[in-house]
């Protein structure tokens, strides 16, 4: 029997590496001699530089740059083997982690410290950028990292605007002389794990501006501010700005994904599963792999799993090869049901009985290993059943 792994990360609990180890050893504490295949994915959130570094090779860069309330931050992104390639994760230095929830106020942060890790990729001779936008805890369209890249955003006095999405608010003109030469000749691939516009009631301030701290007050503004950002972009480029604001994905990271579409000459901005899943082959597995079943993982499947999330990726592969998937979660959300019609055969919950959500991120790992040793009892007796039938 050949197992492939394949898992997102359980955020603030257990790494996609983690998961994969866990299943494995569950796996093999039933059954040892059961071939499996880990392969610890992302989708550009927690998790990317991992992912790439583990499966394709390559080093992880650490450094200090600016972080989200502009004070010094530890962050890191990595370089592929072929040392051309960044893969940068714009939470690693902007992310939500990085706050406590009293410091989470989307009108101020900034992802300066985005455009700074892009500056040391760039200074490491990297040509190709692949942006991860998952996990922010920033609303400034991606000015801040515009502004460690050389562009000036300035306000009516011919001043730099203040840092974060109130400063926006004050932007009257845009100079691009002192932009670094590097980025017309670098390719940045942005990968995001939502399809958001920029604006509206499905846009960035809307659907995510409340878990970065933001008030129902604030949505309006925050909308304000990105779409002055996008208005006076789209002039200084002469592009037209409604299709940036519509683009799919345009409202991912706080807008990041508007501003850098606009902002950066060869930026293309795509799924993060398919960005990794093209980077990484994982096509080839299920080509050639041989597989019998395929487990994933997610710290929730809900509703939004279902427009194109990492799980929902993977089944969509999984069926093409008509391999059953089962995805394990931490919780189980509303609408989960939906991602049964894109591929994913069967959906368990590891938490076992009531308890406090502390407990179960500190205990996930043994959570994890009990629900995967039963799950693969029931497996094996299947698939034992069906060899001895086809011996018969």
């Amino acid at each position: 029997m050949h197992i492939l792994i394949a898992p997102d990360s359980f955020k603030g609990s257990l790494t996609a590496l983690e998961i994969c180890q866990t299943c494995t050893s569950a796996i093999h504490s039933i059954a040892p001699n059961t071939q499996i295949t880990s392969f610890p994915l992302a989708d550009g959130g927690e998790g990317t530089v991992d992912a790439f570094v583990h499966n394709a090779g390559g080093q992880k860069i650490n450094l200090t740059v600016t972080g989200p309330l502009n004070k010094p931050v530890e962050a890191f992104y990595g370089i592929l083997a072929d040392n051309k390639t960044a893969i940068i994760e714009m939470a690693s230095c902007a992310g939500l982690p990085l706050l406590t929830p009293e410091q989470q106020n989307p009108l101020y942060t900034t992802t300066k410290g985005v455009g700074e890790l892009i500056l040391n990729a760039l200074d490491r001779q990297c040509n190709k950028i692949i942006l991860g936008l998952g996990g922010s805890a920033t609303h400034d369209g991606g000015a801040g990292a515009l502004s460690a890249l050389g562009y000036e955003f300035l306000d009516e006095h011919q001043q730099p605007i203040p840092a974060g999405a109130e400063g926006l608010l004050k932007l009257c003109s845009i100079n691009t002389a002192n932009l670094d030469p590097r980025v017309e000749n670098t390719e940045f691939i942005i990968a995001s794990d939502v399809k958001n516009p920029l604006l509206g009631e499905h846009g960035a301030a809307s659907v995510f501006g409340p878990q970065k701290g933001a008030t129902p007050e604030m949505i309006p503004t925050l909308d304000l501010a990105v779409n002055n950002l996008i208005q006076r972009l789209a002039q200084h480029f002469d592009i037209p700005a409604a299709e940036i604001i519509q683009q799919p994905g345009a409202g991912a990271a706080g807008g990041m994904g508007a501003g850098l579409l606009t902002s950066l000459p060869n930026a293309s901005i795509h799924s993060g599963f398919e960005v990794i899943a093209q980077h990484l082959s994982l096509t080839g597995l299920f080509k050639h792999g041989e597989l019998d079943l395929v487990i994933t993982a997610e710290g929730q499947i809900n509703q939004q799993t279902s427009q194109g999330k990492l799980p929902v990726g993977v089944a969509k592969l999984a069926s093409q090869y008509n391999i059953p998937i089962i995805a394990l979660v931490g919780s189980i959300g509303k609408g989960a049901e939906l991602t049964h019609e894109q591929g994913i055969t069967s959906i368990f919950s590891i938490i076992n009985q009531p308890m406090p959500l502390e407990h179960a991120v500190t205990h996930a790992d043994e959570l994890l290993h009990q629900t995967m040793r039963e799950i693969f009892r029931l497996v094996r007796a299947f698939h034992t059943e069906k060899a001895s039938g086809q011996k018969g």
